[in-house]
């Protein structure tokens, strides 16, 4: 269910920690590319399909006068913190509590757009409230959710058994122990013992010994964010319709942070830029595709050596761009 922010009045705060959220400067990842990337001559509309608190639409309305900015985000408090920090743009902004997977409502009001942008993955702001669930350094809630719907991890976790989990580890994850941990965890959750993050980073250590590397830890946490929120899914369905609802021309920039959505993105720009899909036994192209993209980037690029210095979480960032081909109606 979407709901439109009247601009702008902030939401109503759905936890005690939204006012804090909202005067947190989050940093937002490279956007001198996202600018330089997303943005073109006859931009007007642009979908930040993850808006989150903000920081690359407010780069975007300061960058170009004419520009307008719809943007989306599960999360009701970075809803709120958004129209926070955006409010000097007046009507020039747009805010949608909901999915970016679901374009249909997103571009209810308007057919197509001129570019959409996602910056995939936790915030910093995120990841630093224990009360969300999140990270493993301050024990919290095990919750996990990205916006107030679905199951928390703790209650999906309690509901699934060993291969399930194990399943998830090492596929969301890369989990090297995947099977041993998730054992690890069902055992911890037998034991009533399965509510925090503490919890959880506890049943780890458990299960492996306390010399688990934090990158380790951080690819659990992960794949069990990654199910719980079905990041996955939506990435997913998002891909299978964003053309349909961006003007020839338009540009698509996407930030990812771990190899699935990455691969995703590859794989789905890779596919829409091609021009022949014949099988290499045949001579002469029959086929007849058209691209419906053109790649803006050879391969993924990630920040810079002055941004990861500045801010560490930017590390392991990929952005990929395209462009629409003008012409090509769908």
């Amino acid at each position: 269910m979407f709901a439109v922010v009247v601009p702008y009045a902030p939401a109503t705060p759905t936890r005690d920690r939204t006012q804090s959220m909202s005067t947190t400067r989050h940093i937002p990842v490279m956007v001198d590319e996202v600018l330089h990337y997303l943005l073109h001559e006859r931009s007007r509309t642009i979908v930040d399909g993850t808006v989150g608190f903000g920081g690359h639409a407010e780069a975007m309305l300061r960058a170009r006068a004419e520009l307008s900015v719809i943007g989306v985000d599960r999360d009701p408090d970075a809803i709120a913190s958004s129209a926070a920090r955006l409010s000097e743009f007046g009507e020039r902004v747009s805010l949608v509590q909901g999915l970016y997977s679901d374009l249909e409502t997103v571009c209810a009001h308007i057919r197509r757009v001129d570019g959409v942008l996602l910056d995939l993955g936790v915030s910093s702001a995120q990841l630093d409230e224990p009360g969300r669930g999140f990270g493993y350094g301050v024990s919290g809630p095990l919750d996990m959710r990205m916006g107030q719907e679905g199951q928390s991890a703790a209650e999906l976790i309690a509901r699934s058994n060993a291969d399930e989990l194990a399943a998830w580890l090492r596929e969301y994850g890369e989990v090297r122990q995947a099977r041993r941990i998730a054992r690890g965890i069902r055992y911890a959750v037998e034991r009533n013992a399965m509510t925090s993050t503490g919890e959880l980073r506890a049943a780890v250590v458990d299960a492996v010994g306390h010399g688990v590397a934090p990158a380790e830890l951080s690819r659990v946490f992960q794949a069990v964010r990654i199910a719980v929120n079905g990041e996955l899914a939506h990435l997913r369905r998002f891909l299978d319709g964003v053309l349909d609802h961006m003007n020839p021309g338009a540009r698509l920039v996407v930030i990812s942070y771990h190899s699935l959505e990455d691969r995703m993105v590859k794989h789905f720009m890779r596919d829409a830029s091609a021009t022949c899909v014949c099988p290499p036994s045949v001579p002469v192209c029959v086929c007849g595709r058209s691209p419906r993209i053109r790649m803006l980037t050879r391969r993924a690029i990630g920040p810079r050596q002055e941004e990861v210095k500045r801010n560490p979480r930017s590390r392991s960032a990929k952005l990929r761009a395209a462009e629409k081909i003008d012409g090509n109606k769908t």
